[in-house]
Formats: C-alpha cells, structure tokens, sequence
C-alpha cells in the first residue's frame, strides 16, 4: 500500500466545497472501476467514506482506497493507521518487533510531550484467548502479521485517539462478531435451518472458483451469493467468512 499523506494546498486535491459537488463526486468515484468494488455503485457509501477521509486529512481518492466498511462500520486499514499517525504533529517515533519464541508482536509509540514510550504486545496467547487463532482466513495465512497489526492497532489508538477519529483497523473489524454470529437464530427461521442440511464442502470446495471469479467481475456481491447457496444447504460461519473475504 502506497504512503497515506495528509491533504496539501498544492496540486490536484479534488476537494468538493460544497454538498452537492461532493454528491456529484461521490457518484462519479462510484460508477469508476478505479474504487474498491465495495464502493462501486454505491454512491452514499462512497461519500459517507470520503467525509470520513476529509475529518482525518485524507483527499477523496485517498479516503476511498484506504477506508472499508465492515459490518456497518468504517475501518482502515494498519498501515494507512499508521501513516496517518505518522503525519500528526506529536508523534515522536515509534519501534515494532516481533518474537518467535513466544508468538508475540510488540509496538512501541513515542508521542511529545509524554514523559515515557507506550508499548502495547498481541501474543498468539492473546489470540487464542480471543478465539482468533487458527480462525479461517489471514489467521492462518498469515498470523505474525496478524498479531503486528493488532498489537500496532492498539498502540496507536491508545496515544493517538485524536488523529484516528475513532477508527479501528481493518483487520480487527473483521474480527469483531456481527449479530448473527452472535445470535443465528435471529436472523434465519428455526424451521429453515433444520430443514436445510449443510452444503456439501467438496461441493463448496469445486464451485468457489466460479463465485469468487463473479464477485471480483461486480457481477454479484458476497450476500448475493452466500443468500443463493443458503437456499441449497446451509453454509458454515468458515465458508460465509471465506466469501465475504473475496470482496474484502
């Protein structure tokens, strides 16, 4: 990911100054393929992302390529978190390290004015006592990076709550359980479940291809898709989490 700066009075900004030519922008960015496919098509989610951009410093494209809308909720990703802190005027430095002995990634923030470092660790323990470890998806593609961006993510927000506007990052929202993970059975019928036996997973396995390739043409969204193959057999938490990563 390229570096996040904050907006300079130079060059071309592209800054609405007004409502409407922020509506009239919002939904020129949407009809572009050049916008993460969640924004595409999506007007109101385009600007509401861009407003949020223009609260941190960020211009529009910049708001729209490093902002995610997870479960309902803005997020950005760990390193644009990072640089957006970076370009804050109190930031003194920071340090990331990670040990192999014990799973256990550790970052440490200066801000001025502080008489003393913050240091945050996110431990394999850690994650394990959260239910992350081993979960399906980056977790096991790639848990070190994992526990950095979690352990930077608290830091960061722990000194620097005033440059973040309350953001979490990316991968710590998709982390937090959504209502029907929570509560299934408030959001499909008792009768419909137990009707419904799971999809087959060699069935999951063969026809994944096929709809991973349909989401990243646009031509079908992850709730189109997981909605069509519920209707064929019940899918597991794994399998909805391994389809909704497809347009992450």
């Amino acid at each position: 990911m390229s570096a996040v700066t904050k907006q300079q009075g130079s060059g071309f900004s592209m800054q609405p100054t007004s409502m409407s030519e922020a509506m009239e922008m919002a939904q020129m960015l949407a009809s572009s393929q050049m916008v993460p496919q969640a924004y595409q098509q999506k007007p109101q989610d385009t600007l509401v992302a861009m407003m949020m951009g223009s609260e941190l410093g960020l211009n529009p494209i910049q708001a729209l390529q490093n902002i995610a809308v997870i479960n309902g909720k803005p997020a950005i990703y760990g390193d644009a978190l990072l640089a957006l802190v970076q370009s804050h005027p109190a930031f003194g430095g920071h340090e990331e390290s990670f040990d192999d002995a014990t799973m256990s990634a550790t970052c440490t923030v200066w801000r001025k004015g502080d008489a003393k470092p913050h240091t945050v660790t996110f431990s394999q323990q850690d994650a394990e006592r959260a239910k992350l470890w081993g979960k399906s998806g980056p977790w096991q593609t790639y848990p070190k990076r994992m526990l950095m961006w979690r352990a930077r993510g608290y830091a960061l927000r722990d000194k620097f709550a005033d440059a973040l506007g309350g953001l979490i990052t990316v991968e710590e929202a998709r982390d937090i359980p959504t209502e029907r993970e929570i509560n299934p059975a408030s959001q499909r019928p008792q009768q419909e479940s137990a009707a419904l036996e799971h999809y087959p997973a060699d069935a999951f396995a063969a026809n994944f291809p096929k709809w991973e390739a349909a989401i990243e043409a646009g031509k079908a969204t992850p709730d189109q898709i997981i909605a069509k193959v519920s209707s064929k057999g019940a899918l597991t938490e794994e399998q909805e989490q391994q389809i909704r990563e497809v347009a992450a």
